[in-house]
């Protein structure tokens, strides 16, 4: 006898955004999986060029590399830096 596949649920299909369960819809899920993707990315570091740039907080980034702070992008970091 051939044995069923399980289904995939939670985290798997929608990402970070499996913590929500069946509540939402599907679509809110998935925006929010992908949102939450981008901002908790690593990027390229405009000061030292090095890939250390994490979001802080809320528009703040920060490069772990070298300690610069940066403004502006609420999940994207700026294309041009100001520092904070």
């Amino acid at each position: 006898m051939a044995r069923k596949k399980k289904k995939k649920t939670g985290r798997k299909r929608v990402g970070s955004a499996g913590r929500f369960g069946p509540r939402y819809g599907r679509r809110i899920r998935n925006t929010v999986s992908k949102i939450e993707k981008i901002s908790k990315a690593t990027y390229e570091c405009p000061s030292c060029k090095k890939m250390g740039l994490r979001r802080e907080s809320f528009g703040i980034w920060k490069c772990r590399k070298c300690g610069k702070k940066f403004t502006g992008g609420a999940f994207k970091p700026p294309s041009k830096t100001e520092e904070l």
